[in-house]
Order: C-alpha cells, then sequence, then structure tokens
C-alpha cells in the first residue's frame, strides 16, 4: 500500500510555505562572495532577507561584515533583541519574517532543514510527529520528534519545539519517497514508525499510549513491507509489534511478523526492558515474557 500524502503544518494553523526554510535560498557564503564589506549587521540581515535567504551562521557573518567577532556577535544580540533573529541552535540565526514574530520563531519543519545542514547531520520525523502525519495521533502537543545519530538537546524557539532522539543505525530506517511527503522533510515510513513506536516506548506516552497508537496506525502499514522492514531493527521490537497488534485486533497484521519472530528471535525479549522477566507469562508465539499490564 502507497502511503498517504502528508502535509506539514505549524502548530498555529498558518499554511506552511511553498518551500521550507531549509529551501530558502542558500547561503550567506554566496552573499559574502559577491558584496563588498558591509557597514551594519541590520544592513547584513536586510540584504539577505532580499535575496530570499533567511538563515546564517555567525562566522558568515563575521566575514560579510569585516569586523571583530565580539562587534558582530554584539549586533546581532541586539537584533535578537528587537526580534528580527531567532537562534535555535548556537551560531545558527533565523532571520524572522513579520508573520512568525506573534510565535517568536517560524515552525520547526521550517528552519530543520537548512539548521541539520549545517550541522551536517542525517535525520527524520519519526515517533509520535510520524505517526500523527498518518493520522494515527489526533493532537500531539509536544515536541516535534526527530531522530538522530547523536544525542542532541531539545530545541525551545518561541513556540517551536523539538525533540532529538538517538538512533545510530537510522541510516537503514526506510523513508517516505521525497515527492509522497510536502514540507521537504523526511519522514519515517509507516512500518518503520511502527517497530519505532515500540523501541522507544518511554519518550512515546508509555506501553499504553503506544498501544492506543498503534491501533490508529494499522490501517496504513502494508503486510509486505511490515516484513521486509522488521530484520532492520533490533528483533525484540518486532517480538513487542506482534504482541501489541495482537492485543490491539490487528491480528492480521501480527501474523505476518510470526515467521520473522521464530526465525530470527533467540530468546524470550521482555515486553518492557526495565523490568524483571522473572516469574512473567511467557508466550512461544512471540518468544516475549509479558513482564507488565497494559
Amino acid at each position: 500500500m502507497r502511503a498517504a500524502r502528508v502535509r506539514l503544518q505549524p502548530r498555529d494553523g498558518a499554511p506552511v510555505r511553498p518551500e521550507p526554510l531549509g529551501a530558502w535560498k542558500s547561503s550567506a557564503g554566496t552573499l559574502r562572495a559577491s558584496c563588498t564589506v558591509m557597514a551594519s549587521a541590520s544592513d547584513y540581515v536586510a540584504e539577505l532577507a532580499a535575496r530570499g535567504t533567511y538563515h546564517f551562521t555567525t562566522e558568515e557573518a563575521i566575514a560579510a561584515l569585516g569586523q571583530p567577532i565580539s562587534r558582530v556577535r554584539a549586533a546581532l544580540r541586539r537584533l535578537k533583541a528587537k526580534g528580527e533573529l531567532v537562534d535555535p541552535h548556537r551560531s545558527f540565526h533565523i532571520i524572522l519574517p513579520p508573520e512568525y514574530r506573534g510565535a517568536g520563531c517560524p515552525p520547526a519543519e521550517a528552519f530543520l532543514p537548512p539548521l541539520m545542514q549545517h550541522l551536517h547531520e542525517q535525520y527524520y520525523v519519526a515517533l509520535l510527529s510520524a505517526a500523527k502525519l498518518y493520522g494515527a495521533v489526533d493532537e500531539h502537543d509536544h515536541y516535534l520528534q526527530i531522530m538522530a545519530r547523536l544525542n542532541r538537546k531539545p530545541i525551545d524557539c518561541g513556540k517551536s519545539r523539538v525533540q532529538f532522539v538517538r538512533r545510530k543505525d537510522l541510516d537503514r530506517t526506510p523513508l517516505l519517497e521525497r515527492d509522497e511527503v510536502e514540507g521537504g522533510l523526511p519522514v519515517a515510513s509507516p512500518e518503520a514508525t511502527a517497530l519505532e513506536l515500540v523501541g522507544y516506548v518511554d519518550q512515546c506516552g508509555g506501553l499504553a499510549n503506544v498501544v492506543s497508537v498503534l491501533s490508529e496506525l494499522a490501517d496504513a502499514l502494508d503486510p509486505e513491507k511490515l516484513v521486509s522492514v522488521a530484520p532492520l531493527s533490533p528483533i525484540a521490537w518486532t517480538q513487542r509489534l506482534g504482541y501489541l497488534l495482537d492485543v490491539s485486533d490487528n491480528r492480521g497484521l501480527a501474523n505476518v511478523l510470526v515467521p520473522v519472530v521464530q526465525e530470527l528471535a533467540c530468546d524470550f525479549a521482555p515486553l518492557v526492558r526495565a523490568l524483571p522477566k522473572g516469574g512473567a507469562k511467557r508466550l512461544s508465539r512471540w518468544k516475549l515474557a509479558v513482564n507488565a499490564r497494559l
């Protein structure tokens, strides 16, 4: 089943621009190479915005202004105090268009592409944020959840909030094809999202919430794709997912995972990793020790 097209929306309900901030013509380096040294940070920011570039680094500003680092930083702080700039990350600045000044920051979906490009880091929308795009979560007022290779502090920028979740092998995760997503952010496929929900239960509101989300996500899951994606994650995730699909009345989907578990699982995994599995009921179908009540 082909994944449904999804549209990323800011939290205040304003429509997404045709291109995210990540596609705003980049970079400030082009301006630096083509312009003479400017007299002020305000002139530099205004020129960038006029050219359709809404992000720059402190280093680029220093090179363009030709002034000492302390003076440039002081000028940028003044612009930030006036509400003309925001810094979602250290030394990475976003020029704040008038339409986003009430929110104090552009939507996270807009500034993430250029920021992650600046950090040279692979990423994708994951967990509850991905599930929301598939219609499995009605309201998700928490952080935009982003899977990344490194541990990073959450971003709080005005009303935009981003939580980074670490996965070292995220390059194995199937993503939606680029033409399936409006907004430009890479998004984990529905099948990968289902597996990651049970792999990162603590980041998803607990086991009961994951069961609720899976019951809604089931309609977006393709059985053949689910079987092909399962071996790309720890086998314990498949053991838990199969069981949770069973208990959420999605036995047909669960059945396709049974052969994967029987072939690849070498031991009984605990339903909840942090709890002991001694004395827990054991299900041979999933090679799972059910050590918690739903």
